[in-house]
């Protein structure tokens, strides 16, 4: 999964980016990043003591949403109350020609950042591994063949993985599986690190200890379309994520059509009478409310989950 997704061949390093093959919230309208800009307010709002605020992109694809967050802001990258924004892209993809300057790229998160940690489907895409029970009730690694998707199992989970299975993921029965989360609790762990103080949030496909699916949840997709995950470097490989198994002190998770309805986006149509006095204004808000439904929409993008982890600064504040 590493080499097909990150290898100098992998999906993520082809030119295209994956905005080519699927459509995230990100994606979807520019909406979305207008939330992530008021998030960022409100996250510096709790930081009045930090001169510049960070916004770092964990998996930011090609910039798209640092940039469309930029041009939300009121004044040329400033925040509302006057504070300039440090926009960080962090991507193990090469910067893409033609990006605004004011965006740092790095395959690492800055340290010792105060601000807003993003990472908007970047976990799904943390290399895992997958484990299922044979048939004396064994959990086994799966073994895959790269050239095409070929399985059998190996030798035993042991070690750590084998506690993270039984603490977060526990199989019954032969035939079962599941993707081992260990690698993305670290990941997340070592991403929120990096802030000295403000608040980081995962966004993903995601399931919690009481939603596991019972074959676990590896695929892939290319083209838009979901495919055999074969891990030659041709498609996105992808699992959802076992989020409760990342939160740390004070995290909450909640579905994304909460956290966005909590940020002002909402699918409410508008009155008719804006219509009669301003049907310009009227034709732009339904258009609007058409985004925002995408976003929210039960059974689509609003069954996202986001997991919001508070990250006190020194002073105590977060």
């Amino acid at each position: 999964m590493e080499r097909a997704l990150y290898g100098s061949a992998g999906f993520f390093r082809r030119p295209e980016g994956p905005a080519g093959h699927f459509r995230t919230s990100v994606h979807a309208t520019p909406l979305y990043a207008g939330a992530v800009a008021r998030l960022l307010a409100e996250t510096a709002e709790a930081l009045p003591d930090v001169s510049e605020i960070t916004l770092v992109d964990m998996g930011a694809g090609r910039g798209e949403l640092l940039t469309s967050v930029l041009a939300a802001l009121p004044d040329a990258g400033r925040l509302p109350d006057g504070r300039p924004v440090r926009a960080c892209a962090v991507e193990r993809a090469a910067r893409p020609g033609g990006l605004d300057p004011r965006i740092e790229w790095s395959e690492r998160p800055p340290a010792g950042a105060s601000g807003l940690l993003f990472a908007n489907e970047w976990l799904d895409n943390v290399p895992v591994d997958v484990a299922e029970v044979d048939e004396a009730g064994f959990a086994r690694y799966v073994l895959v063949r790269p050239e095409d998707g070929a399985e059998r199992l190996g030798e035993p989970v042991s070690g750590a993985d084998a506690d993270w299975l039984e603490r977060w993921w526990p199989l019954t029965g032969p035939g079962a599986r599941a993707e081992i989360g260990r690698a993305r609790d670290e990941a997340w762990a070592a991403a929120v690190a990096t802030l000295d103080a403000g608040l980081a949030v995962a966004v993903d496909y995601a399931h919690t200890a009481d939603t596991r699916p019972p074959f676990g949840s590896l695929t892939g997709f290319r083209d838009g379309r979901e495919v055999r995950p074969v891990p030659d470097g041709g498609c996105d490989i992808t699992a959802h994520v076992a989020l409760d198994a990342c939160t740390g002190p004070g995290a909450e998770l909640l579905s994304q059509r909460e956290a966005l309805q909590r940020l002002g986006v909402s699918g409410g149509r508008p009155p008719l009478s804006l219509a009669a006095s301003d049907p310009a204004a009227y034709v732009r808000a339904l258009a609007a409310a058409g985004e925002a439904a995408e976003l929210t929409a039960r059974g689509g993008l609003g069954d996202f989950v986001w997991l919001r982890q508070p990250v006190p600064g020194r002073g105590g504040s977060s």
